[in-house]
């Protein structure tokens, strides 16, 4: 059986929110066994003019959520971006992956053959749903994911790479 439009994406972005929650648990978890201040991890960042934490986070969630939205041709809950702390962000992950939940395979598959055109400032791009699912929305969602990965791990909490793979099996 080939793999669904479906297969590739929905459980793949919660996999990864998924991840990302156990990443936020162990900086807190870190935090409060180190005395370090909760508000320096959501703020750290790797580069000056590189989003912090709490930008990697949302951005990873608009990534799922829009890529999701634009699969099925439905509609994703906005967010407005002002978490400040970790269970913050906990929350909008849980709410993103509780949207991507009530995404239903047939609302998804058939949107290989579908023509997605963005948008973003002097980024403009069109794609097939294929393509724009494998060449944009995974790699863009999973550089977010593994920079946030990287800021805690730069922070100091004590991540590794089996972290951000996440549990095996499912």
């Amino acid at each position: 059986m080939p793999l669904s439009m479906y297969q590739a994406s929905v459980p793949v972005f919660i996999r990864g929110l998924t991840v990302l929650a156990a990443l936020l648990e162990k900086a807190a978890a870190h935090a409060q066994s180190t005395g370090a201040d909760p508000s320096a991890l959501v703020n750290a960042r790797l580069a000056p003019d590189m989003y912090p934490l709490s930008g990697q986070i949302q951005r990873a969630s608009d990534a799922a959520k829009f890529a999701v939205q634009r699969l099925s041709q439905g509609v994703a809950p906005k967010f407005p971006d002002e978490e400040t702390t970790i269970g913050q962000l906990q929350q909008r992950i849980a709410d993103t992956i509780a949207y991507l939940q009530s995404v239903t395979p047939e609302q998804i598959d058939g949107a290989e053959s579908r023509n997605i055109a963005l948008s973003f400032g002097e980024f403009k791009a069109e794609f097939q749903g294929d393509d724009y699912l494998l060449t944009f929305a995974l790699p863009n969602f999973y550089f977010h994911v593994a920079t946030a990965y990287g800021i805690l791990r730069q922070a100091g909490v004590p991540i590794g790479k089996l972290d951000f793979l996440g549990p095996y099996p499912l």
